[in-house]
């Protein structure tokens, strides 16, 4: 089998090494511009349109990550770009969703025990105590109940506080209020006092983190985006804050990676960066996940982790 790599900030050698490891047999190169031959298999990150043109005959399209946004945006402006008969798949889970549970409770307990506060009173020099949030007022709500989001609501659980998910379908999670289809988004936001987004971006999702979102989140309620940037609007995030709908913001993902240093994220009191670290691709489960799902391809099976392109996830 034919395999070509693409990830321009990869350490080449380290996953080549651990790909040969685990495909023996494959005959594996790095695609560069200009390269045509035959490829069976893609294993790629934000790959350019040039990569996937013309290749009939590409059986399998391997993502370096859970979302295939990247991807599709280059099939949304380039129609006919990917193969018709090549399946998109996704990494599931490669230790992310824990990475994504730490944090996610960071963020909430840090919000929930206002440590953010004591840290800015600090820096003032102030000795002050604050009241407690009353913990069984403090609703969190998971945007998006994926492979990560899922986990990331029950993982919250585990702080006693009350969680609701949102996803497009129904699911169904011990211990958790789901809300499920466009007609029950209202009632997920509403009182909401931590609005986690794990959302997977598609046209659907883009700028779904608005005005009228967060005015139906509780007075003083708090943001973490660890999904994508795209998500939010950054100036109604903004204008929140100043208003005192929000309290504050923990952004890990923005429009411009990296986040360009006029950005008023930077200096806005209220809001936390983070350099897109949430939860990152881990290169020996992943190696090891992509080959077993390759080397399954060739026999002929079935696998997991398959993209909808109508759905976009």
């Amino acid at each position: 089998m034919k395999i070509i790599f693409y990830e321009q900030n990869a350490d080449l050698d380290a996953w080549l090494g651990g790909l040969r490891r685990e495909l023996p047999d494959a005959d594996l190169r790095v695609w560069e511009p200009g390269d045509t031959a035959p490829a069976d298999y893609a294993i790629v990150w934000r790959a350019p349109h040039e990569l996937f043109a013309n290749r009939p005959d590409l059986q399998a399209v391997f993502n370096l990550g859970a979302g295939v946004d990247a991807i599709l945006d280059v099939e949304r402006k380039e129609p006919g770009t990917l193969p018709p008969n090549a399946k998109l798949v996704r990494l599931e889970d490669t230790g992310m969703a824990q990475q994504m549970v730490e944090y996610a409770t960071y963020c909430v307990l840090r919000y929930l025990r206002r440590f953010d506060e004591y840290d800015a009173l600090k820096r003032e020099g102030r000795w002050q105590k604050l009241p407690q949030h009353a913990r069984e007022s403090f609703t969190v709500g998971v945007l998006g109940l994926g492979v990560l989001g899922g986990e990331v609501a029950k993982g919250l659980l585990k702080l006693g506080v009350p969680v609701r998910g949102y996803s497009r379908t129904p699911k169904t999670i011990e211990g958790v209020q789901v809300h499920a289809g466009a007609e029950q988004l209202d009632a997920f936001l509403d009182g909401v006092k931590v609005l986690v987004n794990l959302l997977p971006h598609t046209p659907d999702t883009e700028g779904m983190l608005n005005a009228r979102t967060f005015a139906r989140l509780a007075r003083g309620a708090y943001l973490v985006n660890v999904a994508r940037g795209p998500h939010l609007v950054d100036d109604d995030l903004i204008a929140a804050l100043d208003s005192g709908q929000l309290a504050a913001a923990t952004l890990d993902v923005f429009h411009t990676e990296p986040l360009p240093p006029d950005h008023a994220f930077w200096t806005h009191p209220r809001v936390t960066v983070t350099p897109h670290i949430s939860a990152e691709t881990l290169r020996e489960e992943s190696i090891v996940q992509i080959a077993g799902k390759i080397r399954a391809l060739a026999r002929g099976e079935p696998i997991s982790g398959i993209v909808d392109f109508r759905r976009g996830y």
